[in-house]
């Protein structure tokens, strides 16, 4: 993986960074139209930087930073907007946000054994396209009409998903941290049994 800055991927990560403080102020101040407007691109750059990335062969170590530090940040901001307005109720954010709290733990035990963080999970990305094209829709289901009535559906069904998703994903990343751990030590084990010349 080479360590590039100036990446097409990356210019759309930093893109993504900068639109989440003015997502979050349209959304306070009730701009929904705009707030999706910046959340559909949010979607479209998130799908678009990982095309890219393999298409032009432009995989970067700051990418696989950057690229999953936006969408949690838009997760987070989305969230806390959501749930200053009232669209959706304060246990939904504590069940995400208490995801990124319990894959603290298996992060900590990857650096304490000298590994990164493990590669992005299709689970993972999955879930984090679900829940990017829930949050519009649910923005969209605060207003009136049959558009509202149909995204609001479609947006809590994508929601569900990208919850359930976003939890099997972080069993997914234990699962790996526990066989690389595991591995350590066998290996360690191994190496103290060999005889010393």
């Amino acid at each position: 993986m080479k360590d590039r800055l100036w990446t097409w991927p990356n210019v759309l990560s930093f893109a993504r960074l900068l639109g989440v403080p003015i997502f979050l102020w349209l959304v306070l101040i009730k701009q929904d139209w705009w707030a999706f407007g910046i959340l559909v691109f949010a979607g479209l750059s998130d799908w678009l930087d990982g095309k890219l990335a393999r298409m032009l062969d432009q995989t970067s170590k700051l990418g696989t930073f950057l690229d999953p530090a936006a969408d949690r940040l838009y997760i987070f901001a989305t969230l806390l907007g959501l749930v200053v307005r009232g669209v959706v109720p304060l246990w939904l954010a504590l069940v995400l946000i208490g995801r990124e709290v319990y894959m603290a733990l298996p992060l900590y035990l990857l650096r304490r054994h000298g590994y990164g963080p493990p590669p992005v999970h299709f689970v993972g990305k999955a879930a984090t396209l679900c829940l990017l094209y829930a949050f519009p829709l649910l923005f969209l289901g605060v207003h009136s009409g049959t558009y509202a009535v149909v995204a609001k559906v479609v947006g809590w069904a994508f929601t569900i998903w990208g919850t359930g998703l976003y939890w099997w994903a972080a069993v997914l990343y234990t699962a790996q941290v526990r066989q690389l751990v595991r591995a350590d030590h066998r290996s360690g084990e191994l190496k103290g049994a060999e005889p010393r010349p």
